[in-house]
């Protein structure tokens, strides 16, 4: 039987969605359900081709840039599949808006509690444009992460197209699941390498009622993360801790009081206790510095801020755009070392979040974006770092995501070819090679 992929249609010598010219593809496919999916992958699996897997295009300037031969369109799998607010469960097609669901389920008093984050304006795209399945295949999760998880582990379960061209499924539709492998955990971050997600189930939490956010004006990076560390080991619950150095806060259009440092901590829940632990929480801080507040409002507005990394944004040519920007993971307490290091030897600005757990570093432009003293900054203090946003020939250049050692590179190598063996699915988007 002839497949309706044999001859599939041309769009363009360079079809990418991103405008980063990361992507050079002949051909795009666009399925409308799993069963498309299955075909399209038996298509390329058969004729040799390999795929590029997108939903919106809102994440192709992430990760190493790919020469593929035509593209997977997914953003004709779209809408909700099942919503039960009562057993804490949603299910929905991959390329559903990640924020029709965030409205979905605001509608019904709750939220994603991992806080996915949008990384548009940081990668010079539009907002609010991201789907539910690009947002778990790199598992982008915001500020509330110390308290909730990353998006991994709200990741219940899927259906997937494996590079053989075979569906499978792993996980199931409830909070509480123990059967079979946890597959969930591995799919969360593959950047779409491993299988092509068509449904995914994801667990929601009940919606706070509202917040607030205690500031902590005028500390460094060490003493910030020191109060942090207080605030977090009190019984108040801190539920977001951040740190933006004064310049860095100055970009935050006026929510942040101008000319300081600015440590941030946010407490949620009903209103009698968040007004009961901001004043126990004030309390416990007022040796360490000025204090401030933030209403509900105000506080929504920070931390989205610090969640999407507005303050590394920068329009289309602008001075800021070829500012290449790095996430680094350390321990919490390692991250203001680990920007000292990186400030000795280049131009940078920092944001910390996860309580200094993550650094987001904003670098003077370099040939390698930075890497070499990024890498060295990291090894030395217990690290990772990945290259968020660089041109294309840099991604390339160099590694985006951190090197791994010999062990771990097999390890990866062995499970990329139990999924694809053939090499279909977004080849060296992670790592070259693999």
């Amino acid at each position: 039987m002839r497949s309706r992929f044999d001859d599939p249609p041309s769009k363009s010598d360079s079809d990418d969605r991103s405008g980063k010219g990361s992507v050079h593809m002949t051909h795009t496919l666009a399925p409308k359900n799993a069963g498309e999916v299955e075909e399209a992958v038996r298509w390329a699996h058969g004729e040799k081709k390999t795929l590029a897997v997108i939903g919106t295009g809102s994440k192709r300037a992430l990760g190493r840039p790919s020469q593929v031969d035509a593209t997977l369109d997914l953003s004709g799998l779209c809408g909700v599949t099942l919503y039960e607010p009562n057993e804490l469960v949603l299910s929905a097609r991959s390329g559903t808006p990640i924020a029709e669901i965030a409205r979905l389920v605001a509608d019904n008093g709750q939220q994603l509690a991992f806080e996915p984050a949008d990384l548009s304006a940081l990668l010079g795209g539009a907002p609010g444009t991201g789907t539910l399945g690009g947002v778990l295949a790199v598992n982008l999760s915001g500020s509330r992460r110390i308290v909730s998880g990353a998006a991994r582990d709200h990741f219940l379960g899927f259906s997937a197209v494996s590079g053989r061209g075979e569906t499978f499924k792993s996980g199931g539709r409830v909070v509480k699941n123990v059967t079979g492998y946890d597959l969930s955990k591995l799919m969360a971050g593959s950047f779409g390498t491993l299988a092509v997600t068509t449904d995914v189930t994801i667990k929601v939490l009940p919606r706070p009622e509202t917040e607030a956010t205690i500031l902590v004006l005028g500390l460094d990076p060490a003493s910030a993360v020191a109060a942090i560390a207080a605030a977090l080991g009190s019984p108040f619950e801190v539920s977001g801790a951040a740190h933006l150095p004064g310049p860095v806060a100055a970009r935050t259009d006026g929510v942040l009081p101008a000319g300081h440092s600015v440590t941030a901590l946010r407490l949620e829940g009903v209103a009698p206790s968040v007004a009961h632990r901001k004043a126990m929480l004030l309390r416990l801080l007022d040796s360490r510095g000025s204090l401030g507040e933030l209403d509900a409002a105000a506080s929504a507005t920070l931390w989205r801020t610090v969640r999407d990394v507005t303050p590394f944004a920068a329009p289309p040519g602008g001075a800021d755009a070829a500012r290449p920007v790095w996430r680094i993971s350390t321990v919490p307490s390692r991250g203001p070392e680990i920007a000292d290091i990186v400030a000795a030897r280049t131009d940078a600005d920092f944001l910390f979040d996860w309580a200094g757990g993550l650094v987001w570093a904003s670098l003077a432009p370099a040939d390698d974006a930075g890497a070499a003293i990024v890498r060295a900054a990291t090894a030395s203090c217990t690290g990772h770092a990945t290259l968020i946003r660089a041109p294309a020939a840099v991604r390339a250049a160099v590694s985006v995501f951190e090197p791994q050692p010999a062990p771990l590179a097999a390890l990866t190598k062995r499970v990329k070819e139990s999924f694809d063996p053939a090499r279909i699915l977004e080849p060296g988007r992670m790592w070259a090679g693999v």
